[in-house]
């Protein structure tokens, strides 16, 4: 099955595509410090906000000679923008991982349809369970990425700069959908991913605001299993 193979090259295809403005480093030495500049504005993103990047506090933040960051990025857009460059090359790259690591399950779960009711149902109720999985992943291990997804997304509503970067971020994850939709059988496999995603998207910033200890894991699973079983006409 394609699924996975497919959506990790669109996710590495992502990755590779994601252009930079800020001044290109020359050495190993000054590439780090360009990546410790980088990763310093995008902590101050996920503890302040992006109104807070400025070169002073990003300076201080990466230990680094104010000096530094002023060579490498000329203006504040351009360090805002390249931060948020540096967070889709890394998503994508995370999930053209995920994406190739999750061929096994979903080779496994389409290969169990008999075309009987019971495996259909199995089958809805097992993707619901591991988009709740999902969800529960991002809100421990990954919400400062997930809080960095956030303010890029705000941002991008204020900046045309960053329009292109998201809607290359999101190809990252409804590529993926939209090809299991399809080895699903769905007549609209585009529009369901949509909504899938959507969903799930939800999910994860109602956990942000909430906490991950008063997630809804029993509501999560009941809304994600019924819209399993509307797309697959149970």
């Amino acid at each position: 099955m394609p699924v996975p193979e497919n959506a990790a090259r669109v996710a590495s295809a992502v990755a590779e595509s994601v252009q930079y403005l800020g001044r290109k480093a020359s050495r190993q030495g000054s590439e780090q410090r360009r990546q410790a500049i980088l990763d310093a504005a995008m902590r101050i993103i996920v503890r302040e906000g992006v109104r807070a990047v400025r070169h002073r506090a990003v300076a201080a933040e990466a230990g680094v000679p104010l000096s530094a960051t002023t060579y490498y990025f000329k203006d504040i857009d351009d360090l805002i923008t390249d931060t948020f460059a540096q967070f889709v090359e890394r998503s994508a790259a995370y999930m053209a991982k995920f994406w190739s690591s999750t061929e096994g399950v979903l080779q496994e779960l389409v290969g169990n349809l008999d075309g009987t009711p019971e495996a259909r149902r199995h089958l809805a109720d097992e993707i619901a369970r591991l988009a709740v999985e999902y969800v529960r992943y991002q809100l421990v291990n990954r919400r400062e990425h997930l809080l960095a997804e956030q303010a890029f997304h705000q941002e991008a509503l204020l900046n045309p700069g960053l329009h292109e970067l998201v809607r290359a971020h999101g190809q990252i994850l409804s590529q993926g959908v939209i090809r299991f939709f399809q080895v699903l059988g769905s007549h609209q496999p585009e529009q369901d991913a949509q909504l899938l995603t959507a969903i799930i998207r939800r999910m994860e910033y109602q956990g942000l605001l909430d906490g991950v200890e008063h997630l809804d894991n029993q509501g999560m699973l009941a809304i994600l299993k019924r819209y399993m079983h509307l797309v697959l006409g149970l």
